[in-house]
C-alpha cells in the first residue's frame, strides 16, 4: 500500500466524497418525504406492468430481516448504519484519491445515513419502489438502498480491477 500523501492526511481530498453522501442522503430523504405524505401504509399506484410506486415500512434489514423481532433490531440496525459511517469516512479521509472506491463508500454511506435518519426518524424505513413480475414481487426499496447496492457492486469492481494490476 503506497504511503498517504498529504492530502490523505488532511482529509482535504474527501469533501467531494463527503458531498456525493450529502445530495444521496437529501434525495432520498426528500423521496421518502414525498411518499409519506401522499400515500397511506400499503397504497401503491401502478405504473407500468412491472413497476409500481408503493408506500410500505421496514423494521428489518435487507429482505425484512428480523423484521418481526420485536423492536431491538432498530437499535441494531442503527448501531451498524452508525459504526459503518465512521469506518467508511475514515476510509474515504485515508484514500481520497481513489476515484471508484471513493464514489464506492460514499455511495454506501449516503445510503446508510438515509436509512438510519429513517430508523431513528419514524422506527422503520420508507421503502416504495416496487418491481414485480408475473405475480412475483421483488421487496420493496428505496433510494438509499439502491446507492448501497450501487455502491457495493462498484466496491466489487474497484477491487477486481485493483487485483488485475497487481498481476
Amino acid at each position: 500500500m503506497a504511503p498517504l500523501s498529504r492530502q490523505g492526511r488532511s482529509g482535504a481530498g474527501m469533501w467531494p466524497w463527503l458531498a456525493w453522501a450529502v445530495v444521496l442522503v437529501a434525495a432520498d430523504q426528500l423521496t421518502k418525504s414525498l411518499i409519506l405524505q401522499h400515500y397511506q401504509l400499503g397504497d401503491a399506484t401502478y405504473l407500468t406492468s412491472f413497476f409500481n410506486i408503493v408506500r410500505a415500512h421496514n423494521t428489518g434489514a435487507a429482505f425484512s430481516f428480523l423484521s418481526d423481532a420485536g423492536g431491538w433490531q432498530r437499535w441494531l440496525f442503527t448501531g451498524i448504519g452508525v459504526a459503518a459511517t465512521v469506518f467508511i469516512v475514515w476510509q474515504l479521509r485515508t484514500h481520497p484519491g481513489q476515484k471508484l472506491f471513493g464514489f464506492a463508500l460514499s455511495s454506501i454511506l449516503g445510503g446508510a445515513v438515509g436509512n438510519v435518519v429513517d430508523r431513528l426518524m419514524h422506527g422503520y424505513v420508507v421503502d416504495f419502489l416496487d418491481f414485480h413480475a408475473a405475480g412475483w414481487h421483488f421487496p420493496a426499496f428505496n433510494l438509499a438502498d439502491s446507492a448501497i447496492t450501487v455502491g457495493a457492486a462498484c466496491l466489487i469492481l474497484d477491487e477486481l480491477l485493483r487485483m488485475g494490476r497487481e498481476r
